[in-house]
């Protein structure tokens, strides 16, 4: 399956030059996904640079079966053990990360994994092995508060309460098992004429708790630095705002909810700077042909 059918990467060539590439340098793709940003990466290094790339995702790797070069390392493991994985590999700084977070394309084409609001598949929504609960038991076995909580937070559902109660009074009947049934739910609430927006802002909310997303990103954020080598680039594309503002915080104050670190004199004490002004997003020809590009966000800082 080519690059176009399968993954079209995000920001490209923006995420080239934020990274700011050393022929001889070592890079991590913590979302290696179709392996596009990979292979890109892969072609501006030389013979004796070398590229780590993590996935959680089994399935990611059929696209890696086509990429046959030595100076990339493979790692099964979700990117919230960064730190650990790379010092399995006797690595103990690089020289730039990249992170494309959010669903990558082929797994929303897959059905079966749940993840679209295109499909009736079965309510699963999990990135990979390690992710312990489905979608199905979320939506289940959480009570109504829960469940208004993580509509409101992870979806920003303004009829989070109602939402949830509905869900509630449908499983009474019978248990949630496809999207399908999700989705009659979700119709029936939906404000008119935004039905898909709704759609999926609640299969976001789901999928976010299902993966512990937002705690991972605070984990590989926090991380980063640790692994980075002083003027070591982090390039991250974010999808949505509760991604981005995570982002935005720990490249601002090295803290994911914005808390300053200063000292007596009133100095934030931070271990990266932003490299860009405001946020990178999609040009017109890349949103012709790539319309997963328009609600994408790329922060780009540096190492201190």
């Amino acid at each position: 399956m080519s690059e176009s059918t399968y993954h079209t990467s995000v920001l490209l060539q923006e995420c080239l030059t934020g990274l700011a590439i050393k022929p001889d340098g070592i890079y991590v793709d913590v979302t290696f996904g179709g392996g596009g940003h990979s292979k890109a990466i892969l072609a501006e290094l030389g013979p004796e640079g070398r590229l780590y790339a993590f996935d959680q995702d089994p399935d990611a790797w059929k696209q890696a079966d086509l990429i046959d070069d030595e100076r990339l390392t493979l790692i099964t493991a979700n990117f919230r053990y960064l730190e650990k994985y790379l010092r399995l590999q006797g690595v103990k700084q690089v020289d730039g990360i990249l992170a494309d977070l959010g669903v990558s394309s082929f797994q929303l084409d897959a059905a079966e994994r749940g993840f679209s609001t295109r499909f009736d598949g079965p309510l699963d929504m999990r990135m990979g092995p390690s992710a312990s609960t489905s979608a199905a038991e979320v939506l289940n076995t959480y009570s109504a508060g829960d469940l208004q909580k993580l509509f409101g937070m992870y979806g920003e559902i303004k009829n989070a309460k109602t939402l949830a109660l509905a869900v509630v009074q449908a499983r009474t009947q019978k248990p949630l098992e496809t999207t399908g049934e999700f989705k009659e739910i979700l119709f029936k609430l939906a404000p008119r004429n935004k039905e898909f927006r709704y759609f999926a802002q609640a299969f976001q909310a789901i999928r976010i708790e299902v993966n512990q997303e937002l705690k991972v990103i605070e984990e590989f954020l926090e991380q980063s630095p640790k692994v980075l080598a002083p003027g070591g680039r982090l390039c991250v594309i974010s999808f949505h705002s509760l991604e981005d503002r995570l982002v935005k915080n720990y490249i601002r104050t090295g803290d994911c909810f914005g808390k300053e670190d200063k000292d007596m004199f009133g100095v934030v004490h931070k271990p990266l700077e932003s490299e860009i002004r405001k946020p990178i997003t999609a040009s017109e020809d890349e949103l012709k042909v790539n319309p997963r590009s328009r609600s994408a966000k790329l922060r780009i800082a540096s190492k201190i």
